[in-house]
């Protein structure tokens, strides 16, 4: 059977269900009020879960790894066949032999190299990578007149600063963002995005066993911590996985909310709430994965009033907690500068990289830069995506292609004073900014601010001047994070 074992009464909730509206709120609301904080679920037809939508809960599930185990070899529903190998779940669910798919000493060598790879990020130089990227993509589409902000925009940001920290060059990235476009689609060209995606990362480890350099690629290659070419390959993997569509996620649902909530936007731009508070209040109440999974419940226990059987499944739902009253009193609870959400999950398995990304997601979330990709109204309402990391499938938004509006920083009005610091300001169609470098990062393999580099990882910052600080990481004000 692969009913859980304290299966309730009544019948259970498919859990598309909740990822398949545009809002979600209604059904969260009436998920908590029917079932409470663990809610059973249908995952596919005759295959059931255990939704975990309590804070608590949640933390609960993820802190105790010697009762809740990340191994999808404990699944009780694939131990007994009930779930085929060929299965769709399988992706999501199945065991994977990286640092996701082990709990324990194996899972802490594992997240070491990786942790230390994000420490040894230059956030600075992420920075301007960012913002010429953003100036590129901007000038890109602003000459057509329209565009789709989430496939030319919210999701080409992060990929291509991703894969700049990586260690592949413009002409590299670019191909990459049509590999994992592929893949994701789900269409007939995603076995040759794999197919595509694997040849990219193989030939990189490849270049930097060869010629090492001081980027990600190398620094994974050279940890002791990993003990062949194949563990970096799949570290890689779980970075780009987890790191790209998430963040991509989070820039979507900022802007859409921007462009469509009169409230959200009135806030930003009024200056009542700053882009990093801006960016957490999304994290709460709209985050990018809805659901996380999965956990495998290793003996039989309890929670949230629910009887939980060894081998069960219990799917994390990120999205749920904000209807936790039991954790809040309203609304307040998730208002300006709070980081309680649970959107990075939570224990051994949180994400390690959420001061990259938020550098990654900040400049193109700005309010000028919003204002500048889409100014004048969207053309259409956004179509949401349903896959497992949630945002807006596709934002289109019009223009008139005439001329490319300037968006006004903070700055705006100080005569002389930073203007043309502003990252996403533009001058003409297609025009680079004053002082960007020549041409768009998507039609040259020059990589910005980025020197030589003869000395190889152990030289300093991944992209940065030499001295490489582990102990804390900078954001992009160059003030320590811990």
């Amino acid at each position: 059977m692969t009913v859980p074992s304290g299966e309730p009464a009544e019948a259970p909730v498919r859990l598309s269900a909740t990822t398949t509206c545009p809002d979600t709120w209604p059904v969260f609301d009436r998920l908590w009020r029917d079932h409470g904080p663990v809610a059973h679920v249908e995952l596919e037809p005759g295959v059931h879960a255990w939704l975990v939508m309590g804070y608590e809960e949640i933390k609960t599930v993820t802190g105790t790894p010697r009762v809740y185990s990340r191994d999808g070899r404990d699944w009780r529903a694939f131990q007994d066949g009930a779930v085929p190998p060929d299965s769709p779940l399988g992706p999501m669910m199945f065991f994977r032999d990286n640092v996701a798919g082990h709990d324990g000493e194996e899972h802490r060598r594992l997240r070491r190299p990786i942790e230390d790879a994000i420490a040894a990020v230059d956030h600075r130089r992420l920075r301007r990578t960012v913002e010429y990227l953003c100036r590129g993509l901007i000038g890109g589409f602003a000459e057509r007149g329209a565009a789709d902000l989430v496939a030319e925009y919210a999701e080409a940001v992060p990929l291509l600063a991703l894969g700049d920290l990586i260690g592949f060059d413009p002409r590299q990235s670019r191909e990459l963002l049509v590999a994992m476009r592929a893949l994701y689609g789900s269409g007939e060209d995603a076995h040759e995005g794999d197919r595509r995606l694997e040849a990219l990362l193989s030939g990189l480890l490849a270049a930097r066993r060869a010629d090492p350099a001081d980027d990600i690629a190398s620094l994974l290659l050279a940890h002791p911590d990993l003990r062949t070419p194949a563990e970096a390959l799949r570290s890689i993997v779980a970075l780009m996985s987890a790191g790209n569509h998430t963040t991509m996620s989070w820039i979507a649902q900022t802007i859409s909310l921007m462009l469509t909530d009169p409230r959200f936007a009135g806030r930003v731009r009024g200056g009542r709430l700053g882009i990093d508070d801006a960016l957490d209040e999304v994290l709460a109440v709209a985050p990018p994965m809805i659901n996380m999974p999965a956990r495998y419940a290793l003996r039989d226990t309890e929670l949230g009033g629910r009887a939980i059987a060894r081998g069960d499944a219990l799917v994390l739902g990120l999205a749920a907690v904000a209807h936790d009253v039991r954790a809040h009193a309203g609304s307040q609870f998730w208002q300006r500068g709070n980081r309680a959400h649970l959107a990075w999950s939570a224990g051994q398995h949180a994400c390690p990289a959420r001061d990259p990304a938020r550098t990654i997601a900040r400049t193109p979330s700005r309010p000028s830069c919003t204002r500048c990709a889409a100014s004048g109204s969207p053309s259409t309402r956004p179509r949401w995506s349903t896959s497992r990391p949630r945002g807006p499938a596709a934002r289109p938004a019009s223009r008139s292609p005439s001329r490319t509006p300037t968006p006004e920083g903070p700055t705006a009005g100080i005569p002389g004073r930073a203007r043309e610091r502003d990252p996403c300001r533009t001058v003409a169609p297609g025009a680079a900014p004053p002082g960007s470098p020549q041409p768009s990062p998507l039609a040259s393999d020059r990589r910005p601010d980025r020197p030589d580099r003869p000395d190889g990882p152990a030289g300093g910052p991944i992209g940065g001047p030499g001295g490489r600080d582990r102990a804390a990481m900078r954001d992009g004000s160059g003030h320590r994070t811990s």
